[in-house]
């Protein structure tokens, strides 16, 4: 049954919705802050969007509202699905800024209770891929307490791509990592990006993402300030940089 759940899903994502993630006029107060502001865009299947903006832009609330971890106003949908919904979650990956695993299990019980969790079957080959590209294999019987922030992170990226998600959320996810880190998550989401997933990463550091992004959405004080497409962006001979400072500066005076 769960199977035939499964295989369901996957013809629902690649046959019928093009439009991965859909954020409908999300809105997030924190007493008399907005953090989100009626916020609104897509992404598509095979698209990596990056949100950009300083810290305190409300970049990582968005995800997190994305991700169904806070209450917010408004409507989201994954894949045609309720982002709370189990159908959602099945299907969404989520990897926090700051990485937060059990204190008191290995790194190979931590993707054994994903497996479990999200119901896989043969996962093991597939963790052990993930885990060698992230050069964890030698640390794979190592307490969760006992790793660097940099190993921690790692094992976040991997247990969130161990379930083959079909949309994925980044919240700054090159922070803490090692060079070959990074440059194996870049070659991650570039995959990722080819097999038609959705990806979203939030970061204030555009020169992280130069090679990766097709969308960029700028925000600045809980809105989205501009959108721009790639394809856009140089057919205008625009610069990102320059674009980027031009209006978060703007906004700011």
């Amino acid at each position: 049954l769960c199977f035939c759940i499964g295989e369901t899903f996957n013809i629902i994502c690649e046959r019928v919705y093009l439009t991965m993630i859909n954020v409908s006029h999300l809105t997030k107060k924190y007493k008399n802050t907005h953090a989100n502001d009626n916020i609104s865009f897509i992404v598509d299947s095979g698209e990596i969007a990056v949100l950009a903006g300083s810290n305190g832009a409300g970049k990582s609330t968005a995800i997190k509202c994305i991700a169904g971890l806070l209450r917010y106003d408004g409507e989201i949908e994954i894949c045609g699905f309720k982002n709370k919904s189990l159908e959602a979650k099945r299907i969404t990956g989520y990897i926090p800024e700051l990485p937060a695993p059990f204190d008191l299990l290995t790194v190979w019980e931590h993707m054994e209770f994903i497996a479990r969790a999200y119901l896989l079957e043969d996962w093991q080959n597939d963790a052990e891929k993930l885990m060698e590209r992230f050069q964890l294999i030698d640390k794979k019987n190592k307490l969760g307490k006992e790793l660097s922030k940099g190993m921690q992170q790692k094992v976040s990226i991997c247990c969130a791509l161990l379930i083959k998600p079909k949309a994925v959320l980044f919240d700054e996810p090159f922070v803490g990592l090692d060079p070959h880190a990074i440059k194996e998550l870049k070659a991650m989401i570039l995959e990722l990006k080819k097999q038609g997933a959705s990806i979203i990463i939030s970061t204030h550091m555009l020169e992280s993402v130069s090679e990766l992004w097709d969308k960029v959405l700028i925000m600045m004080e809980g809105r989205i300030e501009a959108e721009r497409t790639r394809e856009t962006v140089e057919k205008n001979g625009e610069d990102l940089m320059e674009l980027f400072f031009n209006i978060t500066e703007k906004v700011s005076q």
